[in-house]
């Protein structure tokens, strides 16, 4: 969002500010998920609920506001210009994104994101800025409602799953489809409509916020792209550094799947000298034969598969093999 319509209208600095907020939370949530995922910590964010909701609620705001910026920008008259060139800029970003996810993890990789999402909803949004406002509000409504009703997992498949009508989630770190959260993005233009017509938008627009905080969250919102794209490449080429140096992530890796491998053992073996010995033999395997990026993936092929299987089976015969011999060498 540049400006109120019309074009000469001052920028809306409450607008600016909750987009900062939301900025700063995406820092503190891809922060939190970086050292977690580096071994630094033993939690996983998108396996907690307070942390899931915490995400789900960043995004809610990026998407809303993006309804809200697209009202307040072009409802009166779309300013093609203005528009091509936001458009431009935050697609440009979206592929920087997915271009950088892919080099990272292209299993993983970004294809359907917040910003590819912003850009898509911006370009659909422009059909409802004059349509009947309760069209729009009840097109909104099924949006969002949609998933908790229909599933299916053809929409699972990475090319159809940017619809969003899944029952399993494709892996990617970062997916936004359009189920339910075009209806989301709606739902700000409908909100921003009736603050519109009904001067609520004068109130907001009255908030200047001129403390140090409200100043500073109020630039954070303004470079919210450029800190959107390059915050997380920095963050993390610095934590994946002092990984390095200090080797914590190798041995945090290694304790979460010593654990993680007895438990699963334990629940099917129930043998406790047999899972201890079973898992630190699987580990030496894998540390000794590089195989963390192969298990870590999280799609393999039917010979990487084979691989795995073939080197937890080997263990499992050695293992059996001492235990079944110590006996009776004594």
């Amino acid at each position: 969002m540049t400006a109120l319509a019309p074009a000469s209208r001052p920028r809306i600095a409450a607008i600016d500010i909750a987009r900062g907020v939301a900025i700063v939370a995406m820092v503190i949530y891809h922060f939190t998920w970086d050292i977690a995922s580096l071994g630094f910590i033993n939690f996983d964010p998108t396996q907690s609920t307070p942390w899931v909701i915490f995400q789900k609620s960043i995004v809610g705001t990026f998407i809303f506001l993006t309804g809200v910026s697209l009202t307040l920008a072009h409802g009166e008259r779309i300013r093609w210009n203005a528009f091509s060139r936001r458009f431009a800029m935050i697609l440009g970003a979206a592929l920087i994104v997915t271009a950088g996810t892919y080099a990272f993890s292209p299993q993983t990789f970004v294809y359907f994101g917040v910003l590819h999402a912003i850009a898509a909803f911006s370009l659909i949004g422009l059909a409802f800025l004059r349509a009947p406002i309760v069209l729009v509000a009840l097109t909104a409504i099924v949006l969002i409602a949609m998933p908790l009703f229909v599933q299916s997992p053809i929409f699972g498949e990475k090319i159809w799953s940017w619809v969003g009508l899944w029952d399993v989630p494709p892996p990617s770190e970062d997916l936004v489809p359009i189920f339910p959260w075009l209806g989301v993005a709606l739902a700000g233009i409908v909100a921003t409509r009736v603050a519109l017509a009904t001067g609520f938008v004068t109130k907001i627009a009255a908030i200047k916020g001129s403390n140090a905080p409200a100043r500073v969250l109020a630039k954070l919102g303004r470079w919210s792209l450029v800190i959107y794209v390059l915050h997380q490449p920095i963050m993390l080429g610095a934590l994946m550094g002092l990984a390095s140096l200090t080797g914590a992530a190798d041995a945090r890796r290694a304790d979460n799947f010593i654990g993680s491998c007895e438990t699963t053992c334990s629940s099917s073996a129930g043998d406790p000298a047999y899972c201890t010995a079973y898992c630190a033999c699987t580990l030496e395997r894998i540390e000794s034969d590089d195989l963390w990026p192969l298990l870590e993936t999280p799609e393999r092929t039917d010979d990487e598969e084979s691989l795995l299987l073939d080197l937890t089976n080997q263990c499992a015969t050695e293992v059996l093999d001492d235990m079944f011999l110590a006996p009776a060498q004594e």
